[in-house]
């Protein structure tokens, strides 16, 4: 089939990352992600939430919003509405347990690391982008701890990364955009990290329901797009990686 972009079915739209993009956050990262736009900031608090008090460890957190202007019709703001929506609940939990996974809590002491993913333009994928971007800027803010020696270990276990996968007129694609995923028979999220092992998987039959066959064409097509991005948020961090993970065992 022909992509409204003219990608092929295994490609990746194009993703730029921008470090540091915002100036008062201890880590910061805009992501784009074709036309998804998000703007992911890792703000770092001396304080814990009361069901760690004295547990010695720390949390990692986040919340998500989407701009009124991100999509086609204006949406509500949260705090205009009076709560957080069902939508927005679901995805910065997600971002959040994806991310506290990737962190060694012990390590990171007494402390709760915010990680705040504003969408600015949504064309499919926010909460993916969300994950991705959250990460450089998760691993940004931890850097700047750990330089600073208020870390006195190592605390990242791995690098964290999604991408969605669907099934649109029968033919299993990578990385859809908003009109191939309003079209989707199916639809799935898939999160990694760079040891090829999954953090999180959603996928929702949206139409057929899906055979083993076709889930297994699916997360190979997840598998392959996630090395890309661990890829490009290596080469971001530019070498902060390896100072702030975690040694193997026996190494």
């Amino acid at each position: 089939m022909s992509r409204p972009d003219g990608r092929n079915a295994g490609d990746l739209r194009q993703v730029e990352i921008v470090p540091d993009y915002l100036k008062h956050p201890q880590g910061s990262a805009l992501i784009r992600a074709g036309d998804t736009h998000v703007i992911c900031t890792a703000t770092v608090e001396d304080r814990i939430p009361p069901f760690l008090k004295d547990s010695g460890q720390g949390w990692v957190t986040s919340e998500y919003a989407m701009l009124p202007g991100a999509t086609g019709s204006r949406n509500q703001r949260d705090s205009t509405r009076g709560r957080v929506s069902g939508r927005s609940n679901e995805i910065q939990r997600l971002i959040g347990r994806c991310l506290r996974g990737a962190v060694d809590l012990k390590a990171l002491g007494e402390r709760t690391v915010w990680i705040d993913c504003d969408v600015i333009q949504a064309d499919g994928g926010t909460r993916t982008a969300s994950v991705t971007g959250g990460f450089v800027a998760l691993a940004l803010a931890l850097h700047r701890l750990h330089e600073s020696g208020k870390l006195r270990n190592p605390p990242l276990l791995s690098q964290v990364a999604a991408a969605a996968v669907g099934v649109v007129a029968g033919e299993p694609l990578l990385d859809l955009c908003y009109e191939e995923d309003a079209a989707a028979d199916t639809d799935m999220n898939v999160v990694m990290n760079d040891a090829g092992h999954f953090i999180e998987l959603q996928g929702t039959a949206e139409q057929a329901p899906f055979d083993r066959a076709l889930l297994d064409r699916l997360l190979d097509l997840a598998e392959a797009g996630i090395r890309r991005l661990h890829l490009i948020q290596a080469e971001i961090l530019d070498g902060r990686l390896e100072a702030l993970r975690i040694p193997p065992l026996g190494s």
